[in-house]
């Protein structure tokens, strides 16, 4: 995570600079969201068994083949 770890301000009636750092950070953090959903999608990747390395690479090609089988519709 680095050397601080950004979470959002809680609760209501905050101020406008409180809000716009809460956007701010749901901008960062969206991506990764929908990306992680989306690994979850693929059953392949359920039961997978090997180094983190290789389930990383292998996790890499199914998204490639996903964006190319997306692109071509």
């Amino acid at each position: 995570a680095g050397e601080h770890v950004l979470t959002p301000y809680k609760g209501r009636g905050k101020p406008e600079s409180q809000k716009e750092a809460n956007r701010a950070h749901a901008r960062l953090r969206g991506p990764g969201e929908r990306a992680n959903a989306q690994l979850k999608a693929w059953r392949i990747l359920r039961k997978l068994r090997c180094c983190p390395f290789r389930a990383g690479r292998i996790a890499k090609a199914v998204h490639t083949l996903h964006l190319r089988e997306t692109a071509s519709r």
